[in-house]
């Protein structure tokens, strides 16, 4: 007996074959789901259409089939609809799927992606963000009908950024990997695709000249602003965790600082939240900063006492409020922070901070797991030369006691304790002990105590030798390298220049 064949085979208008299989129930829709397949008109078309019918029988009998017709928009609306993520993260999420995925894949189905329709899409955003794959002649001023004018300008195409391609190419990878665990496909497609490179990251950190103008920028300014960068410069915390501080979590006894949690922001709305690796950390302290805070503590009691207000013992480090009550907003310390470079003539940004923090801590000679540590890196030291496995609490002591870091020296003053009676770093340059030992430096030099090739004392000895914080040691050296004097290069000892010049 002939066995039955299962599905059927259509005959259609211009001679081809359409191939039915019934594969059971729509989980979505709740309709029949069939597995269609058109043979084009032939000689052996309908040979070729039998096996393309076992074909499809073998695959439901496997269940290696598709099991819905659902389109990528109906996927990625069930996938954000039980993603458990942030809301900063969900919103990254829902805007990249609706700028970028749902204008070109949403009305495909899932089991009709592969790899050279992922490969060819993420080709059209290398080239263009527009998506406009060569056609668009104009970019116009608005979508409705409109006479152009100056507003509407020829379309260039620029390419859309790395980082927002692997984004997009994370969300795409998490609906499609949770489509495969419900069946809706049998293969995720975005094995068969090349995925997209990588971005390089290049920090560009303040220089510790550029550091110091920014602290004597904000020591000017108010006391709470200084307080705020110095500890983003020390410690390298994010600027939603140096937001998030309270004064419970500052034993300035132990010069410890705790950091468990941090303020989030969506449009005006903050909340507190995690920190970015779920876990809290400890930070020591070194002594210029336990001086800071405290004058900053004892500045603020003196104003709530002003004003009859005890300063809650849970209150914010920063904060707008008298008693301290409330948090700062984060995106309020990026735009002053942003201006105030600008004021400088700098083009800065205040997660820049967190770079110069590593970058100084790094060259200075600590080891990557303790930077990664302090500055709260996850998985590992993925972000931190990706060789971070554990740090400890006397790594992190060390490391705010070797000698070669190079925080910038608080503003001089008359008294460290009395932040109000200070001179700016300019009158440092010119009357200050980092313009003594630079022109200790300079005599020896022109003496012939020092010749050219001669190796700088280290930023240690001359620290120990003037009796002078590290900051203001490097500041020395630095005003003999803007001079030509001496050359610098991290990692290297500072030598004396081959041919030296004048600042004129």
């Amino acid at each position: 007996m002939a066995r039955r064949q299962r599905g059927e085979i259509e005959v259609r208008s211009n001679g081809s074959l359409r191939v039915r299989v019934y594969a059971g129930i729509d989980p979505l829709s709740g309709k029949r789901h069939y597995l269609v397949e058109t043979v084009p008109a032939g000689k052996d078309a309908r040979k070729e259409a039998e096996k393309v019918q076992r074909r499809l029988a073998t695959q439901v009998d496997e269940q290696r089939n598709p099991r819905t017709k659902a389109t990528v928009d109906q996927l990625l609306d069930r996938y954000l609809e039980l993603l458990e993520v942030e809301d900063t993260t969900r919103d990254r999420y829902e805007q990249v799927i609706r700028v970028h995925i749902r204008p070109r894949l949403g009305a495909l189905q899932v089991a009709r992606l592969d790899g050279e329709l992922l490969d060819s899409y993420y080709a059209i955003l290398r080239r263009c963000r527009r998506h406009c794959n060569g056609r668009v002649k104009v970019d116009h001023s608005t979508d409705e009908p409109h006479e152009c004018d100056a507003k509407c300008s020829r379309h260039v195409c620029k390419p859309l950024a790395s980082a927002t391609i692997r984004k997009i190419h994370f969300c795409l990878s998490g609906a499609l990997a949770r489509a495969v665990r419900w069946r809706w496909i049998a293969v995720n497609p975005l094995g068969q695709a090349e995925p997209p490179r990588g971005s390089v990251a290049e920090p560009d950190p303040p220089t510790a000249a550029q550091a110091a103008k920014i602290l004597e920028s904000a020591f000017a300014a108010d006391l709470w602003w200084a307080c705020f960068l110095w500890l983003a410069m020390v410690t390298g915390a994010r600027r939603g965790e140096l937001c998030a501080l309270s004064w419970d979590r500052l034993d300035l006894d132990r010069a410890v600082l705790t950091i468990r949690s941090s303020i989030a922001q969506r449009d005006t709305h903050t909340w507190e939240k995690d920190t970015k690796t779920h876990q809290q950390r400890r930070i020591h302290l070194d002594a210029d900063t336990v001086t800071i805070l405290k004058t900053y503590r004892g500045e603020c009691q003196r104003l709530a006492e002003s004003a009859g207000i005890t300063i809650r013992p849970d209150g914010r480090l920063f904060s707008p409020a008298i008693d301290h009550s409330t948090w700062l907003r984060p995106s309020s310390i990026s735009n002053r922070y942003v201006r105030m470079c600008r004021r400088l003539g700098w083009d800065m940004n205040l997660h820049q901070l967190r770079h110069y923090s590593a970058t100084e801590l790094i060259a200075a000679g600590v080891d990557v797991r303790t930077v990664a540590g302090r500055l709260g890196h996850g998985g590992g030291g993925s972000t931190t030369l990706r060789v971070y496995t554990a740090w400890v609490a006397e790594s992190d002591q060390r490391a705010m006691k070797s000698a070669g870091v190079r925080m910038p020296a608080p503003p001089a003053a008359t008294n460290i304790g009395n932040l109000t009676a200070r001179t700016s770093p300019a009158d440092c340059e010119g009357t200050g002990r980092a313009r003594q030992i630079a022109a200790d430096l300079r005599a020896a030099m022109t003496c012939g105590a020092l010749q050219s090739g001669d190796r700088v004392p280290t930023i240690k000895e001359l620290a120990d030798r003037y009796s002078v914080a590290v900051g203001t040691a490097h500041v020395a050296i630095d005003l003999l390298r803007s001079e030509g004097r001496i050359s610098v290069s991290r990692g290297k000892r500072a030598t004396v220049a081959a041919s030296p010049r004048t600042k004129t």
